[in-house]
């Protein structure tokens, strides 16, 4: 039976590529807040017997849970066969320890929430950093598909004699993997993080790439402050004006605009998050791994 789509927030065009790659059909929904702004959900939909898909990119997490779970549970109250999330931008991943005493540990404890309500899980390259794999956490089957490719294919097109920096030791393993499959060189930050807007960055020997175009590769662009700071050193060093690359543009408050006007040549992330950034494109890459979990779980 042909799958069910819903894509809960403003996900265009997205939302409408996902849906023709995996032949789903768009349910209508009405979703809004009542007075008192507690949430109204109606599916305009019969889910029975159906494999429902939700899209919902999870920034600014804490307004769009509920409307989540609400619209998962109402799919599965309804007779669906099964209900799945794509959240191209999955939140809750850096707090992965309890660093004081008394912190919630929110990876986990979101995980469980997200995970009571939908089978399965396709997410683009959470934040993993004490987590190894998401199964550490997720009891329902969880994929992360990974947008290196897309990127370097991006650079290789777009960018002349690049060479890839990584913002932090966190970053080495997958920048060295995008600049491996662009064919050009890379080289890692030091990053000293004294509080949520306050970073320090050391910036190694450089100068031998001086007639190369930096290119700043990250997972997640929020604040944007380590962008910003390293904008800022090549530019004291003298070095060409960089592109700035984000797998996620969270970019909370002022944090595009600040970076925009740091000096760089330009800002592009891929359409996890829409975003006027949205250069690289996931549609394809999210859809191939739905199609693997559907498939699978037909068998």
């Amino acid at each position: 039976m042909t799958p069910l789509f819903l894509s809960l927030y403003d996900h265009e065009p997205l939302a409408d590529d996902l849906a023709r790659a995996i032949g789903a059909d768009t349910a209508a929904f009405e979703l809004r807040n009542f007075p008192d702004g507690e949430t109204y959900f109606r599916l305009d939909a019969d889910p029975q017997g159906r494999d429902v898909v939700v899209l919902c990119s999870l920034d600014r997490p804490d307004e769009k849970f509920l409307p989540l779970a609400f619209a998962a549970a109402t799919a599965r109250d309804l007779g669906a066969a099964s209900v799945g999330l794509v959240a191209p931008y999955l939140a809750y991943m850096r707090q992965d320890r309890r660093f004081q005493p008394g912190e919630a540990v929110t990876s986990a404890l979101f995980a469980r929430l997200l995970g009571g309500g939908a089978e399965w899980l396709v997410t683009v390259d959470p934040h993993l950093h004490r987590i190894a794999d998401l199964s550490e956490i997720y009891d329902v089957p969880a994929r992360a598909v990974h947008a290196a490719p897309l990127i370097a294919d991006w650079v290789r097109r777009n960018v002349q004699n690049p060479v890839f920096i990584g913002p932090d030791a966190e970053s080495a393993q997958w920048v060295s993997a995008v600049a491996a499959d662009a064919g050009a060189p890379h080289v890692v930050l030091q990053k000293t993080r004294h509080g949520d807007r306050d970073v320090e960055v050391t910036i190694p020997d450089i100068e031998t790439w001086r007639g190369h175009t930096p290119v700043l590769v990250d997972d997640i662009a929020s604040t944007a402050k380590t962008m910003i700071e390293v904008v800022g050193h090549l530019d004291r060093l003298a070095m060409k004006p960089p592109v700035c690359v984000a797998v996620h543009g969270v970019f909370a408050g002022n944090a595009y605009a600040e970076l925009v006007a740091s000096g760089t040549a330009r800002v592009v992330t891929s359409n996890t998050i829409r975003h006027e950034s949205n250069g690289i494109d996931v549609a394809g890459l999210i859809a191939d791994a739905v199609l693997d979990v559907l498939n699978r779980a037909a068998r």
